[in-house]
This record gives structure tokens, C-alpha cells and sequence, in this order.
């Protein structure tokens, strides 16, 4: 990008709780803005309503955002396009956009996960489905619930582009929601994916009603995996010690709005997988991460023990209490040998 380009119309994909939150913020600072959903149902629902009951209940959707689920022409004559479709819907979604999209418009994703079955962080699928173009992702620890109330929130833009990542910057930043910049968009995507996986892991420890003791040593040791695995990919460790790290992990290990912590805690209480998904509104990102986590840690020979336990928890049907003793009984090493 030669130069900074006057954003007035912004096109949010997804009209999910993060979607909708990041359309009403777009919306009071003066943009244009579109929310489109697949559903075309819900979407209806929404225009009359005027509220996303299903995903951030209480929050009014403004009357100038415009809500549709038809694909056309105009809809993506933006100036920007916001991507707010979960993983395991990206692809699909993105297809039916490929004919009408040009690469001249600038796609920021805030979609957290890896493909199970190409192993591609998001941004890398928006290439691959729409072609080459400017991409940036803002990610890092925003539940959609404190945003959408304006509860002061930090996130992070990154792109291959440094110029985008600070027009997002830009786009994004309001007196409580504050935008940093981190040239390490491989670092930011895998840490705001990972990190879901421990999630799920800090809500086993709440099920079985481990207390604080066994929380700090989960986070602990899961930003080492986390980090171990991303500078295998080519991230910088210390991408990891930031928001989409560190700050993202703790949130979302913690809070009581965290999908993958409440999935965890119900296992941990003894209910199955199935039952818990079945019964969800939203996606848990989480459980299809761990798939294409541990692919990547096979693949790549990177040691993460906690996420093959939360593997084999959510997919071997194995006891969490036993998986608890695989970690602990494992042979005693020294905290600091792998970090030079």
C-alpha cells in the first residue's frame, strides 16, 4: 500500500457476537457500516430487533448499520472488509465471496484457529480462497461482552504490510479500545489460537475443582508450549509474553465469559463432548484447534504435552484425573533448559 486510504465504508463478514460488538464500535466513530450474516433468518431477526439476542444480548445494534445476508456487488464496494466468521466456517464463507471481492480492498480477519485439515492460520485461508491481498488480523483478549459495554480493552494489529497495521490501528482505536502494533503476524494468529487450547484445559482444572496452585502451573506451562510450537513456525518468542500471548491466555483461562474454559469445566464435571457441543449456540474454537495443534506438533516434532492430554481427553475419551497424572508423573526436567 502506497498510501493511506480514506476508509468510510466498512463491511463486517460475520455476524457473530465479536462481529456485531466490532460493528457497533466501527459505527460510533462515524463509519459505514454493513453486518453480514449466512443466516438469512437471523439476519431479518436482527434488522427488526435490532438487538443479537443469540450472542450479545442486552447490546443495541444501532439503526445506521445496515444488516443483510445478500451477497452482492455493493456489499463488498467497501473500503474494508472485516472477516468475523469462525474457523471451521471461513472457507465456505470466504467461496462465496470470491467473485465479487477485489484484491484492492484491504481484509483485517479477528478470527482465532487453525484448519484441521490444511493446518492454515486465518489469514492464510483468506489468501488461498480469494487470491493475494493485503491482509492484517487484530487480535489479542477481547470478549465481546466488555467491549460492547466499553470496558477498556488493548488489542493487537499485525500485517506483512506495516502501513495497514497502522491504518487498522487507526480504524479501530477509541478511548477504550486501544490498538497496539506487532510486526509478527505468525506470532499473533498462533497465540490467539492456541491459546484456546489451554482454555479448555484451565476449565478440566475447574471441573475438578483444582484450586490456584494448579491454574498458575497450567498457564505457566502452556505459554511454554504455546511458544515452543509458534518459534518452530517462525514466530518471535516474544510475541508470546504480549497480548495475543500472554494476555490473551489469561483471559480467556479465567473468565467466566470463555466458550473453551466452560467446555473444559464440563468435562471436567464429567459430561462428554458431544452432549456439551450439541447444546452450544457459539463455536469452541478450542476443540478443533487441539486437532490441528497437535498435527503441527507431530509434524514439526515439538514437544506439548498438555495439549496431546487435551487431545486424548476430548477425543480418546480419556479420564481427565488420569491425564492429570500423565502430566505430573512425567520425568523431571529443569524450568529453563528450553528457552535458549
Amino acid at each position: 500500500m502506497t498510501s493511506k486510504p480514506a476508509i468510510k465504508k466498512i463491511t463486517v463478514i460475520g455476524n457473530g457476537g465479536w462481529g456485531t460488538t466490532l460493528a457497533i464500535l466501527l459505527h460510533k466513530k462515524g463509519y459505514k457500516v454493513t453486518l453480514w450474516g449466512s443466516n438469512p433468518t437471523y439476519a431479518e431477526f436482527l434488522k427488526e430487533k435490532r438487538e443479537n439476542t443469540k450472542f450479545l444480548e442486552g447490546i443495541p445494534i444501532p439503526s445506521g448499520i445496515e444488516i443483510t445476508s445478500n451477497i452482492s456487488n455493493e456489499l463488498t464496494d467497501a473500503h474494508l472488509i472485516v472477516s468475523a466468521t469462525p474457523t471451521p466456517y471461513l472457507r465456505s464463507t470466504l467461496l462465496k465471496f470470491k467473485d465479487i471481492t477485489t484484491n484492492k480492498i484491504p481484509i483485517v480477519s479477528v478470527t482465532k484457529g487453525i484448519e484441521n485439515d490444511t493446518l492454515m492460520r486465518p489469514s492464510e485461508i483468506i489468501t488461498n480462497v480469494l487470491g493475494n491481498r493485503t491482509i492484517s488480523v487484530l487480535l489479542g483478549p477481547s470478549h465481546a461482552e466488555e467491549v460492547a459495554r466499553g470496558l477498556p480493552t488493548t488489542i493487537v494489529a499485525s500485517s506483512k504490510d506495516a502501513k495497514l497495521a497502522r491504518i487498522v490501528q487507526d480504524v479501530f482505536t477509541t478511548d477504550r479500545f486501544r490498538v497496539y502494533t506487532n510486526p509478527d503476524m505468525i506470532g499473533v494468529e498462533l497465540g490467539a489460537a492456541m491459546k484456546n487450547v489451554i482454555a479448555i484445559a484451565s476449565g478440566v482444572c475447574d471441573g475438578l475443582k483444582f484450586g490456584d496452585n494448579s491454574k498458575a502451573a497450567l498457564i505457566t506451562r502452556g505459554l511454554t508450549e504455546i511458544s515452543r510450537l509458534g518459534v518452530a513456525m517462525g514466530a518471535q518468542r516474544s510475541t508470546f509474553s504480549g497480548l495475543t500471548g500472554l494476555g490473551d491466555l489469561i483471559t480467556t483461562c479465567i473468565s467466566p465469559y470463555g466458550r473453551n474454559r466452560w467446555v473444559g469445566e464440563q468435562i471436567g464435571k464429567g459430561r462428554k463432548l458431544q452432549g456439551i457441543l450439541e447444546g452450544m449456540e457459539q463455536i469452541a474454537e478450542g476443540v478443533w484447534t487441539t486437532k490441528s495443534v497437535v498435527a503441527l506438533s507431530n509434524k514439526l516434532k515439538v514437544e506439548m504435552p498438555i495439549t496431546k492430554e487435551i487431545y486424548n481427553i476430548l477425543f480418546t475419551d480419556k479420564n481427565p484425573l488420569e491425564a492429570v497424572s500423565t502430566l505430573m508423573m512425567r520425568t523431571p526436567r529443569s524450568e529453563v533448559e528450553e528457552l535458549f
